[in-house]
């Protein structure tokens, strides 16, 4: 079996905001030359998370507010008053939603679903640039 690893930073929004990883995945599975495995996204840091969504205006504003009613920002956390930070919210979003997420693929395409894309989830406050890892595992 061949594993391929691949790295790049990926601009953020922060605040819950998503960005699409769908076509750079598909374009590493592409390069590896590999036709049937797994590609796996992990991203480093405990602010954000990798998961998979409908690509769609109303779906990602119902996303942002299904996060505050899940874990509201303005709650007290414990994290916010002993290292004097402001985003003990977004260690607790990302730990819920994971930080890595697994697709298999044959004849070298995604097994997606129509209506599905691999998103990077940023819940930390500031903008900032994400570490995607992929690692794309086949024959």
């Amino acid at each position: 079996m061949a594993v391929k690893t691949i790295v790049w930073d990926v601009p953020s929004q922060a605040q819950g905001n998503m960005t699409d990883l769908t076509p750079r995945l598909e374009n590493e599975v592409t390069a590896s030359g590999l036709q049937d495995g797994i590609a796996t996204v992990f991203v480093t840091g405990s602010t954000a998370g990798v998961s998979t969504i409908e690509w769609e205006r109303g779906l990602l504003s119902d996303f942002k507010v299904m996060q505050e009613r899940w874990i509201p920002e303005n709650l007290q956390y414990a994290h916010n008053e002993g290292e004097r930070d402001d985003n003990g919210h977004s260690h607790l979003r990302a730990t819920m939603l994971g930080p890595s997420l697994t697709v298999p693929f044959t004849a070298g395409q995604l097994h997606l679903g129509t209506w599905q894309q691999v998103v990077l989830v940023d819940f930390d406050t500031k903008p900032r640039s994400r570490r995607i890892i992929c690692q794309v595992m086949g024959e």
